[in-house]
C-alpha cells in the first residue's frame, strides 16, 4: 500500500501508519547487528581461533538482515493483513534481540572475546536506544526486546561481579532511564497518532461535503462527476450492467410560486427522502444533479429491473404525493432510463446523453412519465 492509497477507516489507518513506521525505522537495523558482530569477532584477541562462532555468527545476522528486507508490506489492505505482518515483524525483531543478547553475553562470558568485549557492550547500548526511539509504538513488545537485549550480558556480569560491577550498575541505570523513556515516547506516539486520526476524519467531513447536495444529503453534481466514469469502466471491465435513471420534478416553479422558496426547499429534501424509500440498496447512487434534476445510478442492475424501480417510484409519487408539514402536495415527476450498452454508447458522456435525451422526450410528451433511452 503506498501512500496515494492510505486508508480512511481509523482502525486500519492505525495499523497502516503502524506497519509504514517500523518498516522505515526496522530498514537498516539489520546491517548494523551484523556490522558489530563482524566487528566483535575481527577485534578480538585471536580471531582466527574464534572461525566457528565468527562465522556463525555473521551467518546468522546476515540472514536475519535479509529476511527483514524480503518482508516487506506489500499489497496489504484489511486489518488483519497488516496485523499479521506487524506480527511476523516483531518476531524477527525480537529474534533479533534474542540473537544479540547471546552475542553479548557470549562477549562478556569468554575471555577470547576481552579486546572487543567493549564493542559488545557499546553495541548492546546502541541497540536499546535505537529500540526506545523507533519502536515505541508497542511499548509491551519493546520492553521484552530491550530485555533479549541487555539481561543476558547483564546476567554474564552479576556472575563476574567483583570484575563487572562498575559497568553492570551503570548499565542498569541506563536501562532504567531507557524504560522510563520508552513510556514517554510510546505516549507521544499515540498523541501523534490520534492527531493524524482527528486530521483524516476533519478531511473524510470536507471530503463528504464537498461531495454531498447540503439540502437533500444525495451526493452532488461533483460527486456524479467522480463516480460515473469510473461505474461506466467497471461495468464495462467486469461485463456487468449499469443502468441510469434521470427525473425531473415536474412543475417545479409551480411550487416555489404557491409555497415561496422555504416550501420549494421542502419539496426537494421529501424527494430525495422518497428517492431514498425506493432506491435504498447499497450500491445504488442517489444524487441531486442540479435544480428539480436527480439522478440515480444503479450498478449491476438491467434495464427491466431499473424500469420496474423507477416505474414504482413514479406511480407511487403520483398516488400519494408529498407531505410537507400539515399538507399533502400532489407531485409528478418525468423520467428517462438506460442500460449501458457498448455498441450504443462510445463513453460516459455519450450514455448520459443518451438518458438525458430520454428524459427530455418524457417531458416534451406531456410529463409524468418514464421513458427508455434509444437503442
Amino acid at each position: 500500500m503506498t501512500d496515494a492509497e492510505v486508508p480512511r477507516q481509523p482502525n486500519t489507518f492505525a495499523l497502516w501508519r503502524e506497519v509504514d513506521d517500523t518498516r522505515i525505522r526496522t530498514r537498516l537495523g539489520g546491517f548494523f547487528y551484523f556490522l558489530a558482530w563482524l566487528l566483535t569477532w575481527v577485534f578480538s584477541a585471536a580471531p582466527g581461533s574464534l572461525m566457528f562462532s565468527g562465522v556463525l555468527g555473521c551467518l546468522l545476522f546476515a540472514a536475519l538482515l535479509a529476511a527483514r528486507l524480503l518482508h516487506r508490506p506489500d499489497g496489504l489492505e484489511s486489518p488483519e493483513q497488516l496485523q499479521r505482518w506487524l506480527d511476523r515483524h516483531w518476531g524477527l525483531i525480537l529474534l533479533t534481540s534474542l540473537c544479540w543478547g547471546q552475542a553479548h553475553a557470549l562477549a562478556v562470558y569468554s575471555n577470547a572475546y576481552n579486546d572487543s568485549e567493549m564493542i559488545a557492550t557499546l553495541a548492546t547500548v546502541a541497540f536499546a536506544t535505537a529500540m526506545t526511539f523507533n519502536f515505541a509504538m508497542r511499548r509491551g513488545r519493546a520492553l521484552l526486546a530491550l530485555a533479549l537485549l541487555y539481561l543476558p550480558g547483564l546476567a554474564v556480569m552479576a556472575l563476574n561481579w567483583q570484575q563487572k560491577h562498575t559497568i553492570l550498575v551503570t548499565l542498569i541505570f541506563y536501562l532504567s532511564y531507557l524504560v522510563l523513556v520508552l513510556g514517554r515516547n510510546h505516549r507521544e506516539y499515540r498523541a501523534t497518532l490520534e492527531l493524524e486520526l482527528k486530521l483524516l476524519e476533519q478531511q473524510r467531513q470536507l471530503d463528504l461535503l464537498s461531495r454531498t447536495d447540503s439540502l437533500t444529503q444525495l451526493g452532488n453534481r461533483y460527486q456524479f462527476n467522480n463516480l460515473f466514469p469510473s461505474l461506466v469502466a467497471n461495468a464495462v471491465r467486469q461485463g456487468e450492467p449499469l443502468s441510469l435513471v434521470l427525473m425531473d420534478i415536474d412543475f417545479f416553479k409551480k411550487v416555489n410560486d404557491e409555497h415561496g422558496h422555504a416550501g420549494g426547499d421542502a419539496c426537494l429534501s421529501a424527494f430525495a427522502e422518497h428517492m431514498r424509500k425506493v432506491f435504498r440498496r447499497d450500491a445504488d447512487a442517489l444524487l441531486r444533479l442540479g435544480g428539480e434534476e436527480f439522478g440515480v445510478l444503479l450498478p449491476g442492475t438491467t434495464l427491466a429491473q431499473a424500469w420496474d424501480l423507477a416505474e414504482h417510484f413514479r406511480q407511487e409519487l403520483e398516488v400519494e404525493g408529498l407531505q410537507l408539514d400539515d399538507q399533502r402536495l400532489e407531485l409528478t415527476t418525468s423520467l428517462g432510463i438506460g442500460c449501458f450498452s457498448n455498441s450504443h454508447d462510445a463513453d460516459a458522456d455519450a450514455f448520459f446523453k443518451r438518458v438525458d435525451s430520454a428524459l427530455y422526450r418524457a417531458k416534451r410528451e406531456g410529463r409524468n412519465r418514464l421513458v427508455a433511452a434509444d437503442h
